[in-house]
């Protein structure tokens, strides 16, 4: 259960980003009726023309889309302050954009490197991962002192029983390249931490399943680059380590209730220019 004062926290959090954003995009805007087209411009210093959009699609609408656009970005981030906020109420600590520092030896960045490498050709299959973990926890164990690194991860828990949790809250929807990305950043936090699970658990975390409500239904084709069942915690998945069983759906009532609160005003303020 998430705690009645978390819950205030976690909708005055959503509010505010919510508000920032109207705020943001309301000042872009003239007055001008929110039915017409947009006049023609001949420069923006942001880059935002789109005369064949402007061209068929009334103000107010482009105005929500631009919103949109803006919120989604501000929402991937909105996961890891309730992340936090979640976790604080369940563990002994949690913290976003932690920095993990520590030594690597050359001889484990190399291997990081040949694992990255293996990832870009599509050769990852189903427990690779821990296989790779394995391998660069060896390795940092085993070798003398490196090169100092720092990895800062986007949350970080820390259980009552000294387990350490690394999530890097990324798109549930990735390409080849950020696969291999996550992966890279994973692997050194093994290496820099010189632990495995169950002391040492690194995720790739995706807050929602944009398929369904279950991983069954995950189809996103990056089996060949993500060990899935090991290295991604998705949706229930993920929220059941903040918070326990029936965190997720706890969570997305808070921000449905934000939505029901903040809905007409994004209409009035932005699509209608009140």
């Amino acid at each position: 259960m998430i705690k009645p004062e978390t819950r205030m926290k976690i909708k005055g959090y959503l509010e505010g980003m919510i508000n920032t954003i109207i705020a943001k995009h309301k000042g872009k805007r003239k007055a001008e009726a929110p039915y017409q087209l947009r006049p023609i411009k001949k420069h923006s210093e942001d880059g935002d023309i789109k005369p064949f959009h402007e061209a068929l699609i009334p103000d107010g609408i482009l105005a929500i889309w631009e919103f949109e656009r803006s919120f989604s970005t501000d929402l991937g981030h909105s996961f890891e302050e309730v992340g936090k906020l979640v976790a604080l109420d369940n563990h002994s600590h949690a913290e976003r954009g932690f920095p993990l520092v520590g030594e690597i030896s050359g001889e484990t960045v190399s291997l990081i490197e040949a694992f990255e490498n293996e990832i870009n050709n599509g050769k990852v299959r189903p427990g690779r991962f821990i296989e790779m973990v394995d391998e660069v926890f060896r390795s940092s164990s085993n070798t003398g002192r490196g090169t100092k690194r720092t990895v800062r991860v986007d949350l970080y828990v820390l259980t009552s029983k000294d387990e350490r949790y690394f999530f890097e809250i990324k798109t549930p929807q990735p390409n080849k390249g950020q696969c291999r990305e996550v992966t890279k950043r994973l692997l050194t936090v093994v290496a820099i931490a010189k632990g495995k699970p169950p002391l040492v658990n690194p995720f790739y975390a995706m807050a929602y399943n944009p398929y369904g409500t279950s991983k069954a239904y995950y189809k996103r084709s990056i089996s060949n680059y993500l060990d899935l069942e090991n290295e991604v915690v998705i949706q229930q998945e993920f929220w059941d380590i903040l918070g326990g069983p029936g965190t997720f759906e706890e969570v997305l009532d808070i921000y449905r209730e934000v939505g029901k609160d903040k809905g007409g005003d994004i209409i009035d303020q932005l699509a209608l220019n009140y």
